[in-house]
């Protein structure tokens, strides 16, 4: 098995030229065969041995372009995944051209939060996954009634916010890293306040003690957080109500905001706020890789054995994890 990817361009409907555009990349496990004649055009078939494979849609954080998470997309696609990345330049809020992972701010209003979906992406993602399964290489490979949502940062908020059945049938778990749901006041809400989740589907809430990021744009929800990884912990502990055993908290000692992200474009974005990493950057990846993985095996696909080794994580990463749980 080869890990290979897919380029596709898809227009959002009712977005403006030229900010109506989004790039995916879509990765996939292939299998080279040296008697296939399309290897030299560059175009692998997927490994059919893995299908049906569920899909993971992953948000990148504001001005992150995707290339910063290929190596969780590719880690993914190992396990058997489908997984799309994708870059979306444009106005992320009046005037500021950014890259974006998608947020309709109307829906974000007090008057209408939670009572229609805010990725603005995702619509034109599924379609063009639906059409991806009519043609090309991974044609009749996909499983489109298994959709996973992550995302980083902005993005992770994105994930969990939208992870919503009635929104979106296909939906069936959703992870974030450096994602929370407080509610900023410049929207109209009340200082501190963390808004309700959709709580429908399986969570995966991860966040890093040396979040820099979060902690130093407290001022945009009218409080200062306790600790960096504050409104994470928040989040889950008061926008969902759990009870099934499906989400989960993990709080990594000596990760910061960026470290989901293989690298950081300086020049641009706000990671001048973020703390040092006290930790290796590669074991933290690692960690990260191998909970998400555990968590979408466990509760996207149902692997067996998969439940069990999940939840022994916090044993076997005790230097790691300095704060696990479940609900």
């Amino acid at each position: 098995m080869t890990i290979r990817a897919l380029f596709r361009a898809a227009a959002v409907q009712g977005v403006a030229a030229p900010y109506n555009t989004l790039h995916l990349k879509v990765f996939y496990p292939g299998q080279i065969s040296k008697n296939d004649p399309t290897q030299n055009l560059g175009v692998v078939p997927a490994d059919v041995s893995q299908a049906p494979f569920p899909i993971v849609i992953f948000f990148n954080g504001i001005n992150c372009g995707a290339e910063l998470y290929q190596w969780l997309a590719v880690t993914l696609a190992e396990r058997g995944f489908v997984v799309v990345t994708f870059n979306w330049v444009a106005e992320n809020s009046p005037g500021m051209v950014a890259i974006t992972p998608g947020v309709d701010l109307a829906m974000m209003a007090p008057a209408r939060y939670g009572t229609g979906p805010s990725a603005t992406a995702l619509p034109t993602i599924i379609r063009e996954l639906e059409h991806l399964q009519t043609e090309g290489v991974l044609a009749g490979l996909l499983d489109l009634e298994r959709m996973i949502l992550g995302g980083h940062s902005a993005g992770g908020r994105v994930a969990i916010e939208n992870a919503n059945p009635t929104f979106f049938s296909n939906v069936v778990a959703t992870f974030a890293y450096g994602g929370h749901a407080a509610a900023a006041v410049q929207l109209g809400y009340e200082a501190g306040q963390i808004l309700p989740l959709p709580d429908q589907v399986p969570m995966l809430l991860m966040g890093g003690t040396r979040d820099g990021v979060i902690f130093n744009s407290s001022y945009r929800y009218g409080i200062t957080w306790d600790q960096a990884q504050t409104p994470v912990v928040r989040t889950f502990q008061e926008a969902i109500a759990g009870g099934r055993n499906d989400s989960y908290l993990c709080i990594v000692e000596g990760a910061n905001h960026f470290s989901i992200a293989d690298g950081v474009d300086g020049t641009t974005g706000c990671p001048f706020l973020d703390y040092p990493e006290t930790q290796p950057a590669a074991a933290v990846r690692s960690l990260l890789a191998d909970t998400i993985g555990l968590f979408i095996d466990a509760h996207g696909r149902g692997k067996e054995g998969a439940i069990a080794t999940l939840n022994q994580l916090p044993v076997t990463h005790q230097s790691l994890i300095v704060q696990w749980d479940r609900k």
